[in-house]
């Protein structure tokens, strides 16, 4: 097995190249769209990083989170309201975005304002939303569900593989490990990276602890930076954070998101990382 498996494509859309011996993409954003203000807080902080970095940054703002530990919980301001959110992050910083989509109605709207389609972890399953994202033209991203071996990724991936699909890549978030608790087997990115997958590896959902706090998710955020170095060194094609300016007053996810200022003296240790385990 080797460390960089040339089997790997270059996932190619627009703007974007992803895989083959491209620098890793960095997809990131606040969990949820809290508001327009935020959002471009974030991105313009990102598109900085992008030009400074030399690397393709991807920005990630969820209009719903559909999968919440309570159904009290802050959801998101919804797909129009979103999706007008992406648009102008688009606009102002020519940063590419993506959300997250959960029925095929909602793959037939968004669509056209996204550059990925990113398929939840816990609806990596669902053929019916696979085959919607892959009928659309742009790459697709699924985050492999906590449950799902690395080895069962192929069928997910061709699921989501229609005949005008730039690409599909997949990420890993950490396994189930007993009760409230993920874990990575950092073996899973190498297995689908030799299966001719693309790997993101996201460092922040990693340190999760689902539904810890009862009413909401906790997470270990002191963890990411260990998680983000090592899957750098084995070998990724991009790597999900999420980022916060205020991670303790996040609507969503704040324990396992990263402090938007701790962000880019990490990003420099993982694409340095990167190289050498690229042998560039």
């Amino acid at each position: 097995m080797s460390q960089f498996a040339p089997e790997t494509p270059l996932v190619q859309s627009g703007n974007l190249a992803i895989g083959a011996k491209s620098a890793p993409v960095i997809i990131a954003g606040p969990d949820s769209l809290e508001s327009e203000e935020l959002a471009l807080t974030v991105a313009t902080e990102l598109a900085r990083l992008e030009q400074k970095l030399q690397v393709p940054f991807v920005f990630k703002g969820s209009y719903d989170k559909a999968n919440r530990s309570s159904h009290l919980s802050y959801r998101g301001p919804g797909i129009e309201a979103g999706l007008a959110i992406l648009a102008k992050v688009r606009q102002e910083t020519g940063l590419a975005v993506t959300t997250d989509v959960h029925t095929v109605a909602e793959v037939a709207r968004a669509a056209d304002a996204l550059d990925i389609l990113q398929v939840p972890a816990f609806l990596c399953r669902q053929n019916d939303l696979l085959q919607a994202c892959g009928s659309t033209g742009k790459i697709v991203n699924i985050k492999k569900g906590q449950f799902l071996a690395p080895a069962n990724i192929q069928a997910r991936v061709a699921a989501a593989t229609g005949p005008d699909t730039p690409g599909v890549l997949v990420t890993e978030r950490g396994t189930t490990f007993g009760h409230g608790d993920l874990v990575n087997d950092f073996r899973g990115v190498p297995i689908i990276r030799e299966a001719g997958f693309c790997v993101i590896f996201d460092a922040t959902h990693s340190v999760q602890q689902p539904g810890a706090l009862g009413d909401r998710s906790d997470g270990k955020r002191g963890m990411i930076p260990h998680l983000a170095r090592a899957a750098a060194g084995i070998g990724c094609d991009g790597f999900f954070f999420e980022v916060h300016p205020r991670p303790d007053e996040a609507l969503c996810d704040g324990p396992n998101s990263l402090h938007l200022d701790h962000f880019e003296g990490l990003l420099e240790q993982v694409i340095e990382i990167d190289r050498i385990a690229r042998r560039l």
